[in-house]
């Protein structure tokens, strides 16, 4: 028995012991993505997960995406396979940093996107995801000011799509951001017949050579129901494991990143392993946990957010 085989047959028994649900963001590596009860964007998953009787979540993930699991869960222990899985997005928005920023635009209402911490949703207003971002946005009242956070490329790409001027935190999602333009107008000379498709995090001059722009999910659904047969994919290149399933004879082609680096593969999201979920299962930890104070603020402006999009 090889020690993947092993590993898999040991996630599985301890899964069923601990009635436990696994979940797999886009970009996890493909071992953990085959082994998942769910695999999809962190809010899509946090909503699976909260609508089983699970007792036990795992989210293979990073560590905003664990919180709001457990936001949404708070009955449910949730685990992370490596605590140390972070996000260059959500560290780019301290919480201290984020009030007193806002305290300096104390007439806006704060819209933030999802992947940051804890803490900040907590002091937001709003939550948004990139497929939804547009639509809550323009649902707002025009004379209303509005703070964005954390994304500048996503606010950035939200006031073109929307027609609103937003005032932007600057974070940047630093995968998204090592994209090579370069190497992307050379595979768009290569393939000429490509589309090229984006997720709105990458960087203004990458969306303006997209043919399509759209939120992880958006994009897997797009390289299904478009008729084109070749496509440059501009996100995380751990969507192609899902891409390459639904549409095994298209050409999926992923950009490289500046300086010809890999760079484009989140390090974060490669942190978990196999032998971590194993171990995670085991021994149920570590464990994501915040203080009731800040999960229950950070759920209304999630809650209000699941309210507007129906």
């Amino acid at each position: 028995m090889s020690s993947d085989t092993a590993l898999v047959a040991a996630i599985n028994q301890l899964r069923q012991e601990r009635n436990a649900v696994i979940l797999a963001h886009y970009y996890q590596e493909p071992e953990i993505q085959d082994i998942a009860d769910f695999i999809g964007d962190s809010l899509e998953l946090s909503r699976k997960a909260a609508n089983t009787d699970a007792d036990v979540i795992v989210f293979c993930g990073v560590h905003f995406m664990a919180e709001t699991a457990k936001i949404l869960s708070p009955e449910k222990t949730v685990v992370l396979p490596d605590i140390d899985a972070g996000c260059s997005l959500a560290d780019d928005c301290p919480a201290d940093e984020f009030a007193s920023f806002r305290e300096r635009h104390p007439d806006h209402l704060v819209v933030s996107y999802i992947n940051c911490t804890a803490a900040v949703k907590a002091q937001s207003d709003l939550i948004c995801t990139s497929s939804n971002a547009v639509d809550l946005v323009k649902q707002l009242p025009e004379q209303q000011p509005v703070l964005f956070a954390p994304d500048r490329n996503l606010g950035r790409w939200v006031e073109r799509q929307s027609g609103r001027e937003l005032t932007l935190w600057p974070g940047r999602c630093f995968v998204h951001e090592t994209f090579s333009e370069e190497a992307l107008l050379k595979l768009k000379l290569e393939y000429p017949e490509a589309e090229v498709i984006a997720h709105p995090e990458c960087q203004e001059n990458l969306l303006d050579l997209a043919d399509f722009i759209g939120s992880t999910s958006k994009l897997l659904v797009h390289s299904e129901t478009s008729a084109s047969n070749t496509f440059i994919v501009l996100t995380e290149p751990g969507i192609l494991h899902q891409m390459k399933q639904r549409v095994p004879e298209k050409t999926l082609l992923d950009v490289p990143g500046l300086d010809g680096c890999s760079c484009n593969a989140c390090p974060y999201m490669r942190m978990n392993s196999l032998k971590k979920l194993r171990d995670c299962l085991e021994t149920l930890s570590p464990q994501i946990t915040m203080e009731e104070s800040i999960r229950s603020k950070a759920e209304a402006p999630i809650r209000r957010m699941l309210a507007m999009s129906k």
